[in-house]
């Protein structure tokens, strides 16, 4: 949750990421929503209200996951959407959910890594990553790419763990370190995963240290938002108009 942690053993290379996913894609939503304590809702519920604002006709959601985001922003807005992951096994799911929704014409998923999407320049209004990015093999190189296809103007959001302050964080590190790993692995069957993902989780340079990878990556007006005492933020990002 800090660019303090000390390095760790995990890797993010790209087809390693793709198998771990497919792997724990079948109960993904349910460990989730049961190690978030349903929490993770709110947050994309936050997200979404945020977009509504801006009222985008077209939106990415990168690394879609099971398209929970995807849904979530297709019913609380007009924009039709478009969910890209890395994952085939996540992907699948996304299209089941997308379909019992009776939303197949508004929402497109494909499989597409953030660096390398197949989309002409400027294609979108607004990009969305929920608990993606610390993903990424690249970041900054992941983070120029959904900046090329966003339109001069066009907004980025994306919401992240973070370490809250004093007691909270103390809490939330053990439960990180101890709880997830341990529920997520006996739910899941796959140990491994849910030792990554809170490690990724702890590692992930929050704060101002992502802003200013986002700026790096060619936004601006970039806003760090913290939420439930700090255990998650959303970071908001806009790709300068052009002048």
């Amino acid at each position: 949750m800090n660019n303090n942690t000390p390095a760790s053993s995990f890797s993010k290379e790209k087809n390693g990421i793709k198998a771990m996913f497919d792997a724990i894609a079948p109960r993904y939503d349910l460990l989730n929503h049961i190690l978030s304590l349903g929490i993770d809702q709110g947050w994309r519920k936050f997200l979404t209200h945020r977009l509504t604002q801006m009222q985008p006709s077209k939106v990415i959601d990168v690394a879609t996951g099971t398209a929970d985001l995807a849904l979530m922003i297709a019913k609380n807005t007009e924009a039709s959407v478009t969910g890209a992951d890395i994952s085939p096994g996540m992907i699948a799911i996304g299209h089941k959910k997308v379909a019992r929704a009776g939303l197949s014409r508004r929402i497109t998923l494909i499989e597409g890594d953030s660096a390398r999407l197949p989309f002409a320049d400027g294609a979108f209004d607004a990009a969305t990553v929920a608990f993606g990015v610390r993903n990424f093999e690249d970041t900054v190189q992941g983070l120029t790419g959904i900046n090329r296809i966003l339109r001069p103007g066009g907004r980025i959001s994306v919401l992240e763990f973070s370490s809250p302050r004093g007691v909270m964080g103390t809490l939330a590190r053990f439960y990180m370190r101890r709880i997830m790993p341990l529920a997520g692995g006996i739910i899941s069957g796959h140990p491994s995963a849910y030792t990554y993902l809170p490690e990724t989780a702890l590692a992930f340079p929050e704060g101002e240290a992502f802003a200013s990878l986002l700026r790096e990556a060619g936004f601006d007006a970039v806003t760090i938002t913290p939420l439930t005492f700090g255990i998650a933020t959303l970071y908001e990002g806009q790709k300068p108009p052009v002048k």
